[in-house]
């Protein structure tokens, strides 16, 4: 049975991988564990990280957040909320495709993850926003890597490199982040009706045009409820509403948008961040490819029930399927696309890996780039389902 280890200072961090280095243990870090039944059923010990919490530094008029990696996200976000700031790549909690309450994530299984919300299609992905961090590697190794001001030069640009690592590198214990101002106003306009072709027509339109978009999504009918393609402009009041007015003419050929009610805006734009239409599929895929491909994959693996949705223009698609999986990722893999298994049955996520499988190439170098920080495999939990776990 896995013990669970409750380290409370780096000392005591770093003496745990020590041992389990010599001992040939592995082990799975884990703080919020919000992400725990994604990827394989495994029997490593678990890390608890959960000491190291809270906010270490806040200089809101430099536009820098420093904290440790199992604050909850609900924390940092109401005290950027009290300042007029914001993570502008909207962090993304998983807690409600698992049955468990929202704002359960934090901050660390967001930037170690890789995963971002609907702000993702303009203000980047997690690691777009990590400056610096502190972190124990494998070999039981502090090292500090970046820095706690936005321009900063140190060579190798590791903070990008563990970001959206999965805690197979190293264990993060403090991290430096960006934050930005919080938009003055945010309205958003809905085009109904649309086919996953024609809005994603429309959203390119939008995407192409000067009315600067900041976020575009599509959720197919549902019922009595036809289709609906969101576009959401956000900035200082002026700005936004002179868009909004800019943007039906833009949009003629595509559609009548009109523009949704604070209370309908908040409703979806959270629906599609935690793709609730799809929240009790049992099998639930996150693909990524190219916005344009989205529509030809949808009609090549749709089962007719409208069991996806989009995001990110497109380029981002939720997708509830009951397809064989290897089909699903053939499919994906021929539209330019990778498919993340997030959630399925133990019996599938015990053969399928739940990230995409990549080329031979790519795959020996994340090897030899993960056996530079953990010589010894110690973070190899089984979770993936590639090479080195099965070592």
């Amino acid at each position: 049975m896995p013990l669970t280890q409750n380290p409370t200072d780096e000392d005591q961090l770093a003496a745990l991988f020590a041992d389990a280095a010599a001992h040939h243990r592995t082990l799975e870090l884990r703080a919020g564990g919000t992400r725990r039944d994604m990827g394989a059923p495994r029997a490593a010990d678990i890390v608890d990280l959960t000491a190291f919490t809270g906010i270490v530094d806040y200089d809101p008029p430099e536009l820098v957040l420093t904290v440790r990696p199992a604050t909850p996200l609900a924390e940092i976000e109401k005290l950027l909320t009290e300042q007029g700031q914001m993570l502008a790549f909207e962090p993304f909690d998983p807690s409600p495709l698992f049955g468990e309450p929202a704002g359960g994530g934090t901050i660390g299984g967001a930037v170690l993850s890789g995963t971002a919300g609907s702000g993702r299609l303009t203000a980047g992905a997690p690691r777009d926003h990590l400056l610096g961090l502190t972190a124990i590697s494998g070999r039981g190794e502090r090292f500090v890597a970046g820095g706690k001001v936005v321009k900063n030069v140190t060579g190798y640009d590791l903070p990008k490199l563990i970001a959206g690592s999965w805690g197979r590198l190293a264990a993060v214990t403090e991290m430096t982040l960006k934050v930005l101002p919080r938009p003055r106003m945010v309205r958003t306009l809905a085009i109904e009706g649309l086919s996953p072709a024609a809005a994603h027509r429309a959203m390119a339109c939008a995407l192409d045009g000067p009315c600067d978009i900041s976020a575009a999504a599509h959720l197919p009918a549902d019922g009595d409820r036809p289709s609906l393609t969101l576009l959401r402009v956000q900035g200082f009041a002026p700005s936004v509403e002179a868009r909004c007015l800019a943007l039906p003419d833009l949009l003629r050929d595509h559609g009548r948008p009109r523009t949704l009610s604070d209370e309908e805006q908040a409703h979806w734009w959270n629906a599609v961040r935690i793709a609730t239409p799809l929240r009790n599929a049992p099998t639930l895929w996150r693909v990524s490819l190219p916005a344009h491909q989205s529509s030809p994959l949808i009609a090549r693996l749709d089962d007719g029930r409208g069991r996806w949705l989009m995001d990110w223009a497109g380029g981002l698609l939720w997708l509830a399927s009951d397809a064989a999986p290897d089909h699903i990722r053939a499919v994906t893999a021929e539209l330019g696309g990778h498919a993340m298994l997030v959630r399925a049955p133990a019996e599938l996520r015990a053969r399928i890996p739940f990230e995409h499988p990549r080329p031979s190439g790519v795959m020996a170098l994340e090897r030899r780039v993960r056996r530079a920080f953990d010589p010894a495999g110690i973070f190899e939990s089984g979770r993936f389902l590639d090479q080195d776990d099965a070592d």
